[in-house]
């Protein structure tokens, strides 16, 4: 009896319960999410198995989107046409995976969010990393099932040769449940996974020793590491993404002299949307300063170029982009994938890549197996025909003396002892076999197959065999698909990240412009000269731009600048951009929120194993400030006030010292003095300091100095820069003696013994300390020195030179000096 039409009363809410659970597995299983050993949802697994089955590999000629589509729909995926599309176009774009899969022509659409074009216009075949996800298919290394309909068999998973989850990473909705994982690089990815093979016990914070997180396609730059190592552990959890911007300064354009260049943007985000949220803020007056916004992005890159009016502060422009756009957002891990192929779980990076490990243990092993039977095979029926050819006669006459082919075969398996599937090969066989080549060939594969049949039982008895093969094979992957890093990953915080850890300690050369372009320098690129040369180019300088800082510090040092209205800012030195002897530099924009004609005035260094306790701080017009060091321990990224300045001073020196020094001040009319450090008083950051030296009309202080009183210690300068500083002295005495070094603005210097020089009241006119006279010029600057350095001296057209002390003289107070360098 039929059961149509029979109604079977039922609980509402057992039926809604079962029904909703068969529909969420569904998806979950059949669509959503992706198999933790192949990285693959199923919709990307058939499109890939069709190209495959196409022969649509990288050498291949392109073929019709709309073919690979109507032949992944008739054969194995019953949904949309659009939703297998729109899975092989994401396959396709260089924006949306790391690695593509698809190698497309035509148009796949862009970062701007246009789709791609229609199907029909659209060509694709496999990218060469595609093909070593199916390499090995057809010989039973995964596990098969009928199709939709049954008229095929289909891959339960793909062999997967590199771990594709993680390089390429994915998104779903399921129902109930969602993933997200970003991509990473294949060389870090692949040196990672060798070492869990040698070391399967690793922990995911170990694999951070390969893996720096996530790379993205777009590039960007992630912060707090901390966050990163904890998300990767547990499975979930989040870190900030920035895309990579700098301020540029813009001398093309006098209605822009400062822009914002944006480089990269955070992956998933829309260009055209992230200028047009850009351009709102400017519009709803959020952002100041801001003339135009353009995007000038070409084939060549992404760039989006901000123009900024000449009063507006770039870094706090910059800021509020990164508050309240997508130029800075969170990106939510969620590691959630399908183990054994039916059980969702979150895993932590470790149990990913140990998964795909297993699953690649078992493909080699498979793959063995079936070579193995194969090369048995293949080995009997070699055997046969040996035999067959060492008694040819009578095979031929047992042959021609049967009546049929059925006879043959049974009289040679009787008469000889073949098996059916040898004496079948023998009745098959060619008379061109009979040749003595032939015959030999025969002879090498069979010893060719006995010592494969002898690797791949050896290889299958030992599970250590087997992970080294999966290791050779990691290392090809690393080596034919390995590539540089994209995105950059800070280990602190957004606003104090530190990257102290990955730059090695060395002496380096900072050096600042009169228009605000800083870099440093490798020490050694300035060779010594004699003394009076012309010196070598040290700064590519334009127009009237002139070296106004110059001063060695260590990579792990902490610079502070202050500025010319009393404020201080604070950066690691390495943050400072490493440039050649010609190159200009970064702008200083990049690193501080100056204001508009705010300049760098002063700037000096801190390590480590600081033994200064004071800042003593000078201006033009000669008033001196002493603050503990303590108070500048931590400095605001937007500034702290160091000095509150009279009205037409400018601070110009900051200087450390220990409490018990000597300062010295000299002026550019050639007057010094020398007092106390105990005279100043230490006072707090905000108070505006007591007069150090009375100076005369149209006079200015021009250098700062803080020596040790006692004669026998070594005596040297902080390692500061003052505001016109063109000498620097290395941080390697090998005197005692301390001196004066003065330089004028003529190219002439002097040295004259610190002894000369004695100690007298704060607030005096000083002594003379050099003779100024038209032939050498005021002096420019000055610095307490011992008698066996080297000498550094740029000129404001930026040549360099680099002399041995010993070969300036050493003078009275009241002489002249000797040309130090030969100017233009």
């Amino acid at each position: 009896m039929s059961d149509i039409g029979k109604i079977e009363p039922r609980e509402i809410t057992e039926e809604m319960k079962e029904s909703y659970l068969d529909y969420a597995m569904s998806v979950i299983v059949s669509r959503a999410l992706p198999d933790v050993r192949d990285g693959l949802k199923p919709v990307h697994r058939r499109i890939l198995y069709t190209m495959y089955g196409l022969g649509l590999d990288h050498s291949a000629k392109f073929r019709k989107s709309a073919a690979v589509v109507g032949d992944t729909l008739g054969k194995y995926h019953p949904h949309g046409d659009m939703a297998v599309y729109d899975a092989l176009a994401r396959m396709a774009q260089d924006f949306s995976l790391r690695y593509p899969l698809i190698d497309g022509q035509g148009n796949w659409g862009s970062i701007d969010g246009d789709s791609q074009a229609a199907m029909r216009y659209t060509e694709a075949k496999m990218m060469r990393i595609a093909e070593e996800m199916l390499k090995d298919i057809e010989k039973e290394t995964v596990d098969w099932v009928p199709n939709y309909d049954g008229t095929k068999k289909e891959p339960v998973v793909l062999p997967a040769k590199v771990p594709q989850l993680v390089l390429n990473g994915t998104l779903g909705i399921a129902v109930g449940m969602a993933t997200n994982i970003p991509p990473h690089n294949l060389q870090e990815v692949c040196e990672a996974v060798i070492h869990l093979v040698d070391h399967p016990k690793s922990t995911t914070q170990d694999l951070f020793a390969f893996i720096k997180g996530p790379d993205f396609p777009t590039g960007g730059q992630i912060y707090n590491k901390k966050e990163i190592v904890e998300a990767y552990s547990q499975g979930r959890g989040s870190f900030v993404i920035r895309g990579r911007a700098e301020i540029v300064e813009n001398e093309k354009s006098k209605h822009a002299p400062r822009q914002i260049i944006i480089h990269e943007i955070p992956y998933q985000v829309n260009k055209s949307l992230l200028i047009e949220k850009m351009a709102e803020l400017v519009r709803n007056k959020k952002v100041d300063g801001v003339r135009d916004i353009r995007d000038e992005s070409d084939k060549d890159g992404l760039r989006i170029a901000v123009d900024l009016r000449r009063e507006s502060q770039p870094q706090k422009t910059l800021n509020t982009f990164y508050k309240f756009t997508d130029l800075q957002k969170s990106f939510h891990i969620n590691m959630l994938a399908l183990v054994d192929g039916i059980q969702p779980r979150v895993l932590s990076l470790k149990d990913v890549l140990i998964l795909w490990l297993e699953h690649r243990y078992v493909v080699v092993k498979r793959r063995a197996q079936y070579d193995l039977r194969r090369a048995k095979e293949r080995s009997h029926i070699l055997e046969g025909l040996k035999k067959a050819l060492e008694r040819i006669d009578a095979i031929i006459k047992t042959i021609k003396s049967s009546p049929d082919k059925e006879a043959a075969h049974e009289r040679l398996m009787k008469k000889f002892t073949f098996s059916e599937i040898q004496a079948q090969a023998i009745l098959d066989m060619r008379l061109q076999i009979l040749a003595g080549l032939e015959r030999q060939k025969i002879s090498e594969e069979l010893k060719d197959k006995r010592k494969l049949i002898r690797e791949l039982t050896l290889l299958l008895k030992s599970p250590k065999r087997i992970k080294t093969v999966v290791k050779k094979e990691i290392q090809e992957m690393k080596d034919l698909y390995g590539d540089e890093r994209k995105t950059k990953v800070f280990s602190g915080k957004v606003g104090d990240f530190s990257e102290e850890d990955l730059i090695p300690q060395e002496e380096t050369i900072l050096t600042i412009t009169a228009s605000g372009y800083i870099k440093r320098t490798n020490p050694s690129l300035y060779k010594i000269q004699l003394r009076g040369g012309k010196g070598i180019i040290g700064l590519s300088t334009k127009g009237e731009d002139i070296v106004q800082h110059f001063l060695n510090a260590f990579t792990h040092d902490n610079v502070l600048f202050f500025t010319s209205r009393g404020r201080v800012f604070k950066i690691p030195v390495y943050e400072v951009p490493e440039g050649s002897r010609i190159s200009r530099g970064r702008a200083l924009a990049n690193f501080l929120d100056l204001e508009a004609e705010e300049q760098v005035t002063a700037l000096i260094t801190f390590g480590k194993d600081e033994r200064h306790t004071y800042l003593v701080m000078v201006t033009e017009q000669g008033v001196i400030k002493k603050v503990q060091k303590e108070q500048f321990d931590v400095v605001r990224r937007n500034g702290l006030l160091a000095i509150r300045l009279a009205k037409g001073d400018i601070l110009g020196w900051v200087r450390k010292s220990t409490g018990k020094d000597d300062i010295i001040l000299v002026s550019s009319r050639g007057q010094a003095i020398r007092f106390k450090e105990s005279d100043v008083r230490s006072m707090g950051r905000q108070a505006s300091g007591i007069r150090g030296m009375r100076l005369a009309k149209d006079d200015t202080i021009v250098g700062v100095e803080v020596v040790t009183d006692n004669p026998e210690k070594k005596s040297k300068i902080s390692h500061g820069a003052g505001r016109q500083p063109t000498t620097d002295n290395k941080r390697k005495p090998t005197s005692n003696v301390p001196i004066l070094l003065v330089v004028m603005e003529l190219g002439f210097g002097k040295r004259t013994e610190l002894k000369k020089f004695k100690v007298q009241k704060r607030g005096g006119r000083g002594i003379k300390a050099a003779k100024i006279t038209s032939k050498n010029g005021f002096i420019v600057s000055s610095k307490v020195i011992t008698s066996e350095e080297e000498l550094i001296v740029i000129s404001q057209k930026g040549q360099v030179i680099r002399i041995n002390l010993s070969q300036v003289p050493s003078q009275g107070r009241t002489t002249q000096g000797v040309k130090v360098m030969r100017l233009g």
